[in-house]
């Protein structure tokens, strides 16, 4: 759990930027990622050292040996590995500290093609340094340096208060599901050891990072285990985005989750070059919804189950081919998906709805994206089958989400996410006799089928009306004749006293 001195430490380093002249919130957090990737490098061969000498030993391929000069190919010149190091540089006087960093130490871990720290690395082609001054990188240096990043759960939950500032900032919001909704999703879906999980729109890794918390807080005595560990590390989570900022973020917020090599990579996971077909057992998402492609830029697979431009469906469709037959989906949708009239609206639910095997339709108040979208929004869970196999859906209507749902999104004490939960897991026993009235239900097949496959709640909802008793009109008459009768005495009476 993040303190609220950590939370002090953030704030200043993020204050620091800003009054330095980084005022673009995912710029500042791109720029502030870099520096604790230097830090965790660092820090990775301390403890190295610090294991070797207790055994007597020499360390192995050192990322920075003790002797020796790294040729930096943007200067063409030769540089001392020891000031590449976190641990020295962090002492040098400001200007020599601006002229390391930026030139050199930035440049090295550009370069890095090895090991673990390759998963990082090899999103730098196009990165920039952007700090102007050497006052500002002196203290942001001092303010990184002051956090324990050995503690991983501490820096992971330090990344994500980071994160949450960049949407609260109100720029590149877009980019952030919120947690809460996320984490309930990954609840929904239990993913487990066995799981090779995705997200094919993955901006800041956040479903990919959930998961890997989940498993972690689940599975923590399997995970001792080598092959599970390696496992997790290197080949469950998967992820991919066509922005190598957002690809860096990523990738440095699932490092400080303790996922060392992530499979994550730049793909346009709609093209004809994304080759994934029955790969995954899990698909967690929250993909893009407002744009619309050129068909010639599309995957013909994606094509042939919803002949459309709109990226909602095409990546809908992208992750039922992409699933292993018995392989899970849960997804966000905007609410055009569920009731869309086009006939690739209605091809698509009626694939989920007739081959695949269609759970839940989650509904979730429009206010859940605030304040970058008032978007209403549900979410969908399948699993992919290829042979049918829906029964009954289950829908939830869902008012509250623990948040004010207007643009400032303060805590509040509804919420209905624990209720979502605790019902899906009980879908096929204790919601077997829930009345229609009810916030959540159970729907046949064969009606949705009649009603042209639309899954929105309130088609299916029932709604009772109470039958209101009104007075007697004779009453109603009665009481308005006496009330002119004392409206006319009264004229008469005020005539009179004006007429004195």
């Amino acid at each position: 759990m993040i303190t609220g001195q950590i939370k002090n430490q953030i704030d200043q380093i993020w204050e620091t930027f800003w009054t330095g002249g980084i005022t673009n919130s995912i710029t500042l957090l791109e720029q502030m990622t870099y520096l604790l990737f230097m830090k965790m490098l660092d820090d990775a061969q301390i403890r190295q050292e610090s294991k070797a000498a207790a055994l007597g030993m020499e360390v192995n391929d050192p990322l920075f040996p003790d002797y020796g000069f790294w040729h930096n190919p943007e200067t063409d010149q030769d540089v001392l590995m020891a000031d590449l190091r976190w641990s020295n540089f962090r002492h040098f006087e400001p200007e020599k500290m601006f002229r390391v960093v930026s030139r050199d130490v930035f440049s090295y871990i550009k370069h890095l093609n090895r090991g673990k720290q390759s998963a990082y690395s090899r999103f730098m082609k196009d990165a920039v340094f952007m700090i102007q001054n050497p006052r500002t990188l002196v203290k942001v240096v001092d303010g990184i340096s002051a956090l324990d990043m050995n503690n991983r759960d501490a820096m992971g939950d330090v990344y994500e208060y980071v994160l949450g500032k960049m949407a609260a900032s109100g720029t590149n919001g877009q980019f952030r599901t919120p947690r809460h909704i996320i984490r309930m999703m990954v609840e929904l879906m239990r993913p487990g050891l066995d799981d090779t999980i995705c997200d094919p729109a993955m901006g800041s890794a956040g479903f990919i990072v959930e998961s890997a918390k989940y498993v972690q807080e689940h599975y923590r005595k399997e995970l001792a285990k080598k092959s599970v560990k390696e496992h997790f590390r290197n080949s469950m989570l998967h992820g991919f985005d066509t922005d190598a900022t957002m690809l860096r973020i990523g990738a440095m917020n699932l490092m400080l989750h303790d996922v060392d090599n992530p499979q994550v990579a730049w793909q346009d996971s709609l093209s004809a070059d994304n080759k994934d077909t029955e790969r995954y057992s899990l698909i967690l998402a929250n993909p893009p919804f407002a744009g619309s492609l050129d068909n010639d830029a599309v995957a013909k697979s994606l094509l042939a189950i919803a002949k459309t431009k709109k990226t909602e469906l095409l990546f809908l469709a992208l992750f039922i081919r992409s699933l292993r037959v018995g392989g899970r989906c849960a997804s966000i949708v905007p609410d055009g998906v569920l009731t869309g009239s086009s006939k690739a609206h209605k091809d698509l639910r009626k694939e989920l709805v007739e081959n695949q095997c269609l759970e839940a339709v989650i509904s979730m108040p429009s206010g859940v994206f605030q304040p970058y979208s008032g978007v209403s929004t549900a979410i969908l869970i399948f699993t992919k089958t290829n042979a049918g196999g829906t029964d009954k859906v289950w829908f939830y209507d869902m008012k509250a989400d623990g948040f004010s749902l207007d643009q400032k999104r303060n805590e509040v004490s509804e919420n209905d996410i624990p209720d979502v939960i605790a019902r899906f897991h009980d879908r096929k026993e204790g919601e077997l006799d829930r009345k229609r009235t009810d916030r959540s239900f159970l729907v046949p097949q064969s009606e949705i089928i009649e009603n042209g496959y639309d899954l929105a709640f309130n088609t299916y909802k029932e709604t009772v009306r109470e039958k209101v008793e009104f007075e007697p009109t004779d009453s109603i008459l009665n009481r308005l004749h006496t009330t002119e009768e004392t409206f006319l005495r009264g004229m008469v009476e005020l005539k009179k006293m004006l007429a004195q």
